[in-house]
């Protein structure tokens, strides 16, 4: 059998098109290439930019900001020393970027300015960790990528 190059052509548009949809329905079925969004509420967050960066902006004017360190125990995170513990309200919230399920969120319970995240609720790699807390009614944030 002998093919023009009309046939040749068609022939390799088949094959092209078959190739293109195996590899689209292979991705779209395998579990493995299956990825949550950042955020559920990407467009509300968005709204509320803003007043992260003013919170922000209030948190550069601390004396001294938040700090952290890994212990044993987990992450303690400590409060300005300035500040009295009693007026500190807030949460703190935990994002893993690999695996939603990880997330969590606690409030600000202080002794002593600092704050423990016990280590069984972590795991190890990065961390996105977010603070939102209010000082005599005075909102501040502090954000930071953390390796544990």
């Amino acid at each position: 059998m002998k093919l023009n190059w009309g046939t040749a052509i068609v022939i390799a548009f088949i094959c092209f098109i078959s190739f293109i949809m195996y590899f689209v329905i292979n991705m779209s079925t395998d579990k493995k290439y299956d990825h949550d969004l950042v955020v559920e509420d990407y467009y509300k967050l968005e709204l509320e930019f803003q007043t992260d960066i003013d919170k922000e902006k209030n948190a550069k004017t601390l004396i001294t900001n938040i700090t952290w360190k890994k212990t044993d125990q987990g992450i303690v995170i400590t409060f300005p020393e300035n500040l009295n513990k009693e007026n500190i309200k807030g949460t703190v919230f935990l994002y893993r970027p690999s695996n939603k399920q990880l997330d969590f969120e606690i409030p600000i319970s202080l002794s002593d300015h600092n704050l423990l995240i016990p280590d069984k609720r972590l795991l190890d790699g990065r961390w996105n960790i977010k603070i939102d807390w209010t000082y005599d009614n005075k909102p501040y944030l502090y954000k930071k990528e953390i390796n544990y």
